[in-house]
């Protein structure tokens, strides 16, 4: 009886550049809100619920292939929580009825945040042994939920939606950058957008 095993590899692309460019996009629009430069979220919505949630959920599934716990992980969290805030908005708007629009309690939402903060604060440990730019997201989404937790909560609000603007649209601007960057090093092959070594202090 033959006891040989066969391996058979799939190669899988890195899901890296679309799971960056759906939290780029989704971070753009939705920052260009808060910022006062476009006004409500009907045409968040949309963003957030296609490539907030489902690209990076798909860009998860694929890390998950590649055996990457912090990748599958990272776009999963991040992919679930653009569809809970989209959830979240259509309660406020109605859509699932009146009873629930009015008994909205937007501390809900900050705690929310606050284990979003938690959970974002233990991976921008794991970022640093990715590369920088990784790094810079985190240490921006770490950030982000900080203006999120004290603003939802009634925390100096206007200072805090201001800092939490900021910070979002700095993540769109530096996840922009970390797409490009997985895209062109990898179909050109060669380093043509830098993003920085791993820190190397953990490993």
């Amino acid at each position: 009886m033959d006891q040989s095993q066969q391996n058979v590899q799939i190669k899988v692309a890195d899901p890296s550049a679309i799971g960056l460019f759906g939290l780029a996009m989704v971070t753009l629009v939705a920052s260009s809100a808060k910022l006062g430069w476009t006004d409500g979220v009907s045409f968040i919505l949309p963003w957030a619920i296609f490539l907030g949630g489902i690209a990076q959920l798909f860009a998860s599934m694929l890390d998950a292939k590649h055996n990457n716990t912090f990748g599958t992980t990272a776009f999963g969290a991040f992919g679930l929580f653009w569809l809970g805030i989209g959830t979240s908005w259509l309660i406020q708007y109605g859509v699932f009825g009146d009873a629930a629009a009015s008994a909205v309690d937007p501390s809900q939402l900050g705690i929310a945040f606050i284990g979003y903060l938690i959970f974002s604060l233990f991976m921008t440990i794991g970022a640093m042994e990715t590369h920088k730019v990784l790094f810079i997201i985190f240490v921006l989404i770490d950030f982000l939920f900080i203006g999120l937790s004290l603003s939802t909560l009634g925390i100096a609000p206007e200072a805090m939606h201001l800092f939490a603007a900021v910070s979002e649209f700095l993540i769109a601007i530096f996840s922009f950058y970390g797409s490009a960057a997985s895209v062109l090093n990898t179909h050109f092959g060669k380093v043509t957008l830098p993003v920085g070594k791993p820190f190397g202090i953990f490993k």
